[in-house]
């Protein structure tokens, strides 16, 4: 099976797991002692320090570390019969109350090492959901995680009543005729459907805030990466805020928006989501979907990446597997690789494709090094998916004139004589939808006629952008 147990101190000099010191949302009181098992064929001190921080973020001290190789699970305990008595051995030397196993547990399998080590076992999915449990702030994250906690915990209960039975013949024989286990889930699935129905009603609120913001003629640019790849520095350095960052796993859960100028005269909104990780709970996917939609929705996806990272690639591909699942994957993006003041000879820098498009930009949120070039990126973007019109516009729609001032949209603007402007402007398919259902002629210089008005409605044709004069 290969891979004797180790406990920590012994290890330190493979990997060092910090004390915790109870950062923001942690539990409090003392730390619970937990062993770490992680049993696979390659990168297994890859995957144990993750483990580790994941049980640092949790607020708990690892004690011991269990390594090994198994290419088929055993059905009955997931180790073999030679590991579970290590695991034993091990429980009894460090005294340990806790076991997280870094493999995903059937719950039969869960149940039968808490039997067989007389200590509680979590596997990776319930230790991410505890993480999430932590730190929720906002009604709609606390909603989600416990939906999230509810319908992985709705395949883990088991009969612990044994005084109440089914029904049965005979006298003095006959019980309540439910036992405890279908009372939980009875109770189970009207909670479940309770947080459905409230997070239903949280999401309506956000699609409505969400329509407002499209009105308001701000291109959204959401922020995604591997957990701990430093989404929330950058965000901070770029919008001027002081959302909560901490080098530890998840240190973001609820999504903040706030608004950010990338070029002078144009701002964008930035949207900070939380982090992605390898083999990401689909509990938490499926409950976190509406928050998660500010990434489907967004115009441009900026991927941080954590340019020092050792599993960079494997993290790379991590997160687009979630956007895939999201269906954000054929959105624009653009990879800002961060943290370049961790590296010898890193620089700030753009890197362009064949074609000269921005592909990928070097800067250090830490140090604020390269970040007006991620502004020179995203105005590429947005003007790669812009077209340009002439207009003429009357003398009672100043309001428009200004909003496309406000778009940095105006290449060129002439008074026609009359009170009224003749102007040349960039606009996006929505921004000329929103022109053209106003009546306002938009002329193509590149045909020199109109424009036609399924064309410039763009996919949806419904969205109302300009608000008219």
């Amino acid at each position: 099976m290969g891979g004797s147990p180790e406990l920590a101190a012994g290890a330190a000099a493979e990997i060092v797991f910090p004390e915790v010191d109870g950062g923001e949302g942690e539990s409090l009181g003392p730390p619970t002692h937990a062993i770490l098992v992680q049993l696979a064929d390659g990168r297994v001190e890859e995957e144990l320090a993750e483990l580790g921080k994941l049980a640092e973020s949790a607020a708990l001290q690892v004690v011991a570390v269990l390594r090994g190789r198994k290419q088929r699970p055993d059905p009955r305990y997931y180790l073999g019969q030679g590991k579970v008595e290590e695991l034993a051995q091990l429980v009894r030397e460090s005294s340990a109350d806790l076991i997280l196993v870094n493999h995903f547990l059937t719950p039969s399998q869960e149940r039968n090492l808490e039997r067989a080590l007389s200590a509680r076992v979590i596997d990776r999915t319930g230790l991410i959901l505890d993480i999430f449990a932590q730190r929720a702030r906002s009604f709609e994250g606390k909603l989600q995680v416990e939906l999230a906690q509810l319908k992985h915990l709705a395949t883990r209960l088991v009969r612990g009543w044994t005084h109440l039975e089914r029904q049965k013949g005979g006298i003095g024989l006959r019980g309540p005729g439910e036992t405890q286990l279908e009372t939980d889930r009875r109770l189970l699935a009207k909670r479940i459907d309770v947080l459905q129905h409230r997070l239903h009603a949280v999401e309506s609120r956000r699609n409505q805030g969400r329509k407002a913001r499209k009105k308001a003629e701000l291109p959204t640019i959401a922020l995604v990466g591997y957990t701990n790849a430093g989404k929330s520095t950058l965000f901070n350095a770029m919008t001027r805020s002081e959302v909560y960052a901490a080098d530890q796993l998840f240190a973001t859960l609820d999504p903040t928006m706030r608004r950010a100028a990338v070029a002078p005269n144009r701002d964008v909104l930035l949207v900070d989501t939380v982090g992605f990780i390898r083999d990401l709970p689909h509990e938490l996917i499926a409950a976190f979907r509406s928050t998660l939609s500010e990434v489907s929705e967004a115009d441009l996806l900026l991927h941080v990446v954590d340019a020092d990272d050792e599993a960079l690639a494997v993290h790379v591909d991590q997160v687009e597997r979630v956007l895939a699942e999201l269906g954000a994957d054929q959105l624009p993006i653009l990879q800002v690789y961060n943290k370049i003041d961790s590296l010898e000879d890193g620089g700030p820098r753009l890197e362009r494709n064949s074609a000269g498009q921005v592909r990928r930009v070097w800067v250090s949120a830490r140090t604020g090094a390269g970040l007006e070039l991620i502004g020179t990126a995203v105005m590429e973007f947005l003007r790669a998916a812009k077209s340009r019109y002439r207009l003429h516009l009357e003398a009672d729609q100043g309001k428009v004139r200004a909003q496309l001032f406000g778009l940095g949209a105006v290449l060129s603007d002439d008074e026609d004589g009359a009170g009224g402007w003749l102007m040349e402007a960039e606009l996006s398919p929505k921004e000329a939808g929103g022109l053209r259902r106003q009546g306002i002629e938009l002329i193509s210089p590149e045909t020199d006629g109109a424009v036609d008005a399924a064309a410039a409605d763009g996919p949806d044709g419904t969205e109302q952008v300009f608000s008219g004069s």
